[in-house]
């Protein structure tokens, strides 16, 4: 797979087959990926908290909020959800701001899950207290943002968008889903 069709397959999957076995090496992998990225000062201020157990899932789980722009749908329903999950957090003993690394350690996290054959959603919709106490993490620790992995069930089409400007993606009677892009002339000033 070259750069781009990685890239174009990087979406925000939200159903997955939770019966897929997510290994703990897979996510450490993902880790080790991260870690080698550039870090603001090279501070590398970035923890990671990792799941595949059902019993911690679920914790995490219950602490998102899932796909705000689509009204008719709860969440994943049993069967389809994560069968892992990354927290990244922020070591406030090593620095108080983080800048573009939590962003550059998602991004990366992402792609090479697509590598694997993988899929991912990044939320910073946290219930951030609730998550704290679910997992019992040391208040040291900063929440940035929790990605949820594994086998995605879902088909994603990338569309260009409409001239309205409509940036609300939809699901389709198919179940599919549909995501607008702004276009490449729309998005380049010079």
């Amino acid at each position: 797979m070259n750069f781009k069709e990685l890239v174009k397959g990087n979406r925000s999957y939200r159903r997955y087959d939770e019966e897929y076995d997510l290994k703990r090496e897979d996510l450490e992998y993902l880790i080790d990926l991260a870690r080698m990225t550039a870090s603001a000062a090279n501070r590398q201020p970035l923890k990671y908290f990792l799941s595949n157990e059902k019993e911690t899932n679920n914790k995490i789980f219950e602490t998102l909020s899932w796909a705000g722009y689509i009204k008719d749908w709860d969440e994943p329903k049993k069967g389809e959800r994560p069968s892992g999950y990354i927290v990244i957090l922020g070591d406030k003993t090593i620095s108080k701001n983080y800048f573009c690394d939590p962003g550059i350690a998602a991004q990366t996290i992402l792609l090479g899950s697509r590598e694997k054959g993988l899929g991912g959603c990044i939320f910073a919709a946290i219930n951030k207290e609730k998550l704290r106490e679910n997992l019992n993490l040391p208040n040291k620790y900063e929440i940035l943002y929790v990605i949820s992995l594994g086998k995605p069930v879902k088909k994603v089409v990338l569309e260009e968008m409409d001239d309205n400007d409509n940036i609300k993606y939809w699901r389709d009677e198919d179940k599919v889903h549909h995501v607008p892009k702004r276009n490449l002339n729309k998005i380049i000033i010079n």
